[in-house]
């Protein structure tokens, strides 16, 4: 599909895109770009692309296709560096999980003739650096774009098949009702996370014994969204404040009706609660995001060849 494409960050997603592209055979010419020495090495021995550099701005010459996978609050100093670098006609287009942010960040440094596109693929796990991707990663997941009035229809057809290439549904949307859409299904759930293992992080004495030791229940599953990439996730809460602080006090409401049923014994109201939640995961799994599987899915997590086979 491209002469030449251009990963600035070799994370798990931009990884994962390196496999997928050389599986696919999506590029005749994968340009790996990230500032850390070790990490560059290390993509390196694992073969993902056809050139490393620690400049994104000397990975991005001559790309067809760009696309930046860095933490969000990076995005507008990679655009920065990477504008002088672009080629005329080339697609431009990120991963980032805030678009608001991303497209004020960048969007004044892409050069006139430059097909910008913001994107956000909706696949991760907790794992990061360039290890931790796969090929099956995209598999029926959806990416969703956000376009700016003046997109080419071409040049987003053209992302739209790449992006197809790599197994994804595809979606559009506004900005504004991403990052609000992605607070209550993503962001939220991370925070609240992030929240309830350091609660018990401080629970020092507890912590050492009773929690660890039983956390073959609802605290393990927590823990694992809890050890998401921190830089990430931090960029995440500051870039898309409005929103999270928004779904943050909806939850608080939500929580504080939760805490007068049980105080007043009001069980009608927890089990019609229970009840409406529980079908909110039969839901996805009828949707296709996620396995019936016992253990959570956590088997064909743990070989993701099974993704791809459904």
């Amino acid at each position: 599909m491209f002469e030449k494409i251009a990963l600035v960050g070799i994370g798990l997603i931009g990884s994962s895109l390196a496999r997928v592209i050389r599986r696919e055979g999506l590029a005749g010419h994968i340009a790996i770009a990230t500032r850390s020495l070790d990490t560059l090495k290390r993509a390196e021995e694992l073969g993902l692309g056809s050139s490393y550099s620690t400049s994104a701005a000397e990975a991005v010459k001559g790309a067809d296709l760009v696309i930046v996978s860095v933490p969000v609050g990076s995005s507008g100093a990679v655009a920065e560096e990477i504008a002088p670098a672009l080629k005329p006609g080339a697609i431009l287009t990120d991963v980032g999980s805030t678009k608001g942010s991303v497209i004020a960040q960048m969007k004044p440094h892409v050069p006139e003739g430059v097909h910008f596109i913001p994107g956000h693929p909706l696949a991760g796990t907790e794992k990061s650096g360039p290890d931790a991707g796969f090929a099956e990663l995209f598999e029926n997941r959806w990416c969703i774009f956000t376009p700016l009035p003046d997109t080419d229809p071409d040049a987003l057809e053209k992302l739209s098949q790449f992006w197809r290439r790599c197994g994804s549904n595809i979606d559009t949307m506004d900005p504004d009702h991403h990052d609000m859409v992605l607070a209550i299904v993503s962001h939220l759930p991370h925070i609240i996370a992030y929240n309830i293992v350091g609660t018990a992080d401080d629970l020092q004495q507890v912590t050492k014994s009773e929690v660890i030791k039983y956390s073959a229940s609802g605290f393990r599953d927590f823990t694992r969204l809890a050890a998401s990439d921190p830089t990430m996730w931090r960029d995440v809460c500051l870039h898309n404040k409005d929103a999270i602080l928004e779904m943050l006090a909806r939850f608080s409401e939500d929580l504080a009706s939760l805490q007068r049923a049980i105080r007043w014994g009001d069980g009608e109201k927890l089990f019609d609660l229970f009840t409406r939640t529980r079908t909110i995961r039969r839901s996805i799994i009828d949707a296709g995001q996620e396995v019936d599987a016992p253990d959570f899915g956590r088997q064909v997590a743990a070989h993701p060849e099974k993704l791809a086979k459904g």
